[in-house]
């Protein structure tokens, strides 16, 4: 069995007089600096001049300063921006302030599995990663709970590398649910394989599909809407309450039999296929060059994707049906 760690296992006083600067202040970097701010932790937030969310961190009660400054001041310094950001940041802003001992941290191995960031030799390098929007880690935080999380290291110059991420992973809730000890290799692999291939990727393109199916079909697009994309949300929270067999044991026996015997008919083996061709692109830093160069070339390919992606029917005809959904509002 992979190796857990919870409360007990976490020393937060390890943090209590060293400096930890976020670098960002997004879904992540709000949540790790509230969390940690939360904690009892003496936290800055790390921007570039002119960033919208410096005056929001302010409100929030949160030290501001620029990246170069709050890396400089920092002993423990979390890089919580975009992924296709975050070596340019580092170079100009965070490795000038790279002393001997110091700690750097990401919640995503992405620029250092893929060799984009490569930090000195005489630096503790570790990971956090909370499996969790922030928003979410943040709204589960102040409740008094936490979400689960994932613990690796790369470099550990000081021998203490496991002992400080642990604690940080305390301050910012994860410790509450469980943190899984990982690797860098793995944190990243599977991350982006899940993203392409289920969660994100996987469930767009078979919604899609489904939604497509059932219009050229002849039935109404709302009826398709509400069928392939409303109910989805009630099958994901019987997985996330209770794991596949629960689900099953809720739905009726009519979707539970439709499940074993036409699931596979849809994603049958040469999906699987595909899927391996999927992490093959991730494990070998196709995908990781691919994503790269489409950035430096200003995202042609996304941006059209982007827009031909929100042009699809499914989601006018949603935006129509989620309107007349006052429940909704909420969460707007």
């Amino acid at each position: 069995m992979a190796e857990m760690y919870y409360d007990n296992d976490a020393d937060l006083s390890i943090l209590q007089d060293r400096p930890i600067g976020v670098i960002g202040y997004g879904s992540q970097g709000h949540a790790h600096a509230l969390n940690l701010k939360d904690s009892g932790l003496d936290v800055s937030v790390g921007l570039y001049e002119g960033s919208r969310s410096w005056s929001k961190a302010e409100e929030d009660g949160l030290s501001v300063g620029l990246a170069a400054d709050v890396s400089r001041d920092s002993d423990v310094i979390m890089v919580l921006i975009p992924d296709h950001t975050q070596a340019e940041v580092y170079r100009e802003s965070i490795l000038p302030n790279l002393l001997p001992g110091k700690t750097l941290m990401f919640a995503h191995g992405f620029n250092i599995h893929y060799g984009t960031i490569q930090p000195p030799d005489s630096i503790d390098v570790s990971m956090v990663a909370p499996k969790a929007p922030g928003h979410r880690m943040r709204e589960v935080f102040t409740r008094g709970s936490g979400v689960p999380g994932l613990l690796a290291i790369e470099q550990n110059v000081t021998g203490r590398a496991r002992e400080i991420g642990l604690a940080y992973a305390r301050g910012i809730g994860c410790t509450r649910a469980g943190v899984l000890d990982t690797t860098f290799k793995e944190e990243t692999e599977t991350d982006l394989f899940g993203e392409q291939s289920v969660l994100c990727g996987g469930v767009t393109a078979l919604i899609k599909a489904a939604f497509e199916t059932l219009v050229e079909a002849g039935y109404q697009p709302e009826s398709a809407y509400f069928e392939c994309m409303h109910e989805l949300k009630l099958i994901v929270d019987l997985l996330y309450q209770g794991g596949m067999e629960y689900m099953r044991y809720s739905v009726s026996d009519t979707a539970e039999y439709g499940d074993y015997s036409r699931g596979p008919v849809v994603v049958d083996e040469h999906v699987k296929e595909n899927m391996k061709k999927v992490l093959a692109a991730v494990q070998d830093g196709s995908f990781a060059r691919e994503w790269i160069a489409e950035n430096d070339e200003g995202r042609p390919r996304f941006n059209r994707l982007r827009k031909e992606n929100a042009e699809h029917p499914i989601e006018s005809v949603g935006k129509e049906l989620r309107g007349m959904m006052s429940f909704l509002k909420d969460a707007d």
